[in-house]
């Protein structure tokens, strides 16, 4: 295994604010990356995110705030970064393509590919959607010329410009596709990216003139021009980790074990464009293209351009921590498109955590100081016992394991049905043992003292286990059980010992009475 996993999100083009959508992203990234640590250690993850702040869109964006697109792309990512701190994610790096050192390394890479000959200089006439920032073939367009991606005519633009030899490498890039050397996951995707890879490629351009477009990074062999807007993103995923580690060491060590969490709009430009640009520098290919759906909204694609978008720090709010990254990963398969309504989030929120997770967290913590004064008086009991408590011990055996496993596989809606199957269990457990009624008998306590610690453990094992999707929560169980990392950590029946005591129940998810219809 290699020393590091790198895993990143695509960097966010900042011309609007970030919404629902991209927050489902970077919070499947972010439960990926909180998995991997688990499994490997905090010390072999890096998780990268950022914002794409050249191009034309940014420059026009800029332009109706009357703002220099300096100033714009400064307020933009510090609201991404904001609003992505609101939701917890949890990045190692925040590169902004604007960055000093990022427009050093990206100049730097067009500096050595030009030199290993795989950069030339050629008049070009081509169909250029702004909104995209890139050329389009006839093919590739609706009827009328019209963008797939915005549904709007593309502009014919005749110009000079520097392009990189990208065919070159199509059948290199394909055959690491088919071998799963680059691999792309979802499988459809895959089938999709060596579909486009099957007939011969368009070299790519990759600059843009000045005299239209001034807004991003100088070609560094030619200063009437500066590199196309992808061709600058892309390196964001390598500029700043370079920087720390040195280049060679990160090439050799995390970057063939990347992880890129990317949108299916953009899998062309990582499968059949990426790869070329990373070859013809000389450089390995990443592991995974991990290819999401699209979030919808009304049934509709949720994006800026649309105008249906969401604020998700809104939720973060109003519902409380947690519930948005506990719906959408959810509700949603990966790699799939997914629906997102606010009437189901909250179906969701009072089935999922008012009554299942909120109400046996509260009624557990209430028994163990009703009846037990807070303290545990028994052990759990991970074999033996009777029937029921085996039943229990046996959902909660692994739970750890199985989620990993499946969270690793991006199965992220299975891992958090899996932890529930142990919640199942553990209320089921609670109705068929009835404590409150032993609890009545002062001869039956001893034994009340024995469900109740089976429940306490019960609580440990899912709240650590929920920590990826839901860290606040987790966080707040475990600090009602009193329990440090170490001890959350520990397999169902070695954790929690007799003698140790728990905090008071706390309302964890208060239920949401829907509005009476008229």
């Amino acid at each position: 295994m290699s020393d590091r996993i790198h895993i990143t999100t695509a960097i966010f083009y900042c011309n609007g604010a970030p919404h629902v959508g991209s927050a489902y992203e970077a919070l499947a990234a972010d439960v990926f990356a909180r998995a991997m640590r688990r499994r490997h250690g905090a010390d072999h993850v890096s998780f990268l995110s950022g914002t794409d702040e050249h191009g034309d869109k940014i420059r026009r964006a800029a332009l109706a705030e009357a703002l220099a697109p300096k100033a714009y792309t400064d307020k933009m990512s510090a609201l991404f970064r904001d609003v992505f701190a609101g939701l917890n994610t949890t990045f190692d790096y925040w590169v902004r393509t604007t960055d000093a050192g990022h427009e050093k390394f990206v100049q730097e890479m067009l500096t050595r590919t030009n030199q290993r000959g795989d950069i030339y200089f050629r008049d070009y006439e081509g169909l250029y959607c702004v909104d995209c920032e890139r050329f389009y073939t006839e093919k590739e367009l609706l009827p009328g010329n019209v963008c797939p991606a915005h549904n709007r005519p593309v502009e014919l633009i005749s110009e000079g410009n520097y392009f990189l030899r990208i065919d070159k490498y199509r059948d290199e890039v394909r055959k690491k596709i088919e071998s799963d050397e680059l691999r792309i996951r979802p499988v459809r995707y895959k089938n999709e990216a060596l579909n486009m890879l099957a007939e011969p490629l368009a070299d790519l351009c990759i600059s843009r003139p000045k005299t239209r477009l001034d807004w991003g990074i100088e070609i560094p062999f030619d200063n009437r021009y500066v590199a196309y807007v992808w061709y600058d993103a892309f390196w964001a995923y390598v500029s700043a980790p370079a920087a720390r580690l040195g280049l060679d060491e990160f090439m050799a060590g995390a970057w063939p074990h990347t992880e890129h969490f990317i949108g299916k709009d953009i899998l062309k430009t990582h499968a059949v464009y990426w790869p070329p640009i990373l070859l013809a520098a000389g450089l390995p290919l990443p592991r995974h293209l991990n290819v999401h759906g699209w979030l919808n909204f009304g049934g509709s694609r949720m994006s800026k351009s649309s105008g249906n978008v969401r604020d998700p720090l809104y939720y973060e709010t109003v519902f409380g921590p947690d519930v948005l990254r506990y719906f959408v990963m959810r509700e949603v398969v990966y790699g799939l498109d997914g629906d997102f309504s606010e009437e189901r989030l909250i179906e969701r929120y009072n089935a999922d955590l008012a009554n299942d997770l909120g109400n046996l967290t509260s009624r557990v913590l209430a028994m163990t100081q009703r009846y037990l004064g807070g303290a545990l008086t028994a052990c759990a009991t991970a074999a033996g016992g009777d029937d029921q408590d085996r039943t229990l011990a046996q959902a909660l055996h692994g739970l750890a394991g199985r989620v990993s496993d499946l969270a690793a596989e991006l199965a992220f809606n299975r891992a958090l049905e899996a932890i529930w199957q142990s919640l199942d269990a553990a209320n089921k457990y609670v109705a068929a043992t009835a404590p409150f009624t032993l609890a009545k008998d002062p001869a039956k306590l001893p034994r009340v003292g024995a469900i109740l610690a089976n429940l306490i453990e019960a609580l440990r094992v899912i709240a650590d286990t929920l920590e990826p999707f839901m860290p606040v929560t987790s966080g707040k169980i475990l600090a009602l059980l009193n329990v440090d990392a170490a001890t959350a950590h520990q397999p169902f029946g070695e954790g929690i010992k007799p003698g140790h005591k728990v905090n008071p129940p706390v309302a964890l998810f208060p239920r949401i009475e829907k509005p009476q219809s008229a």
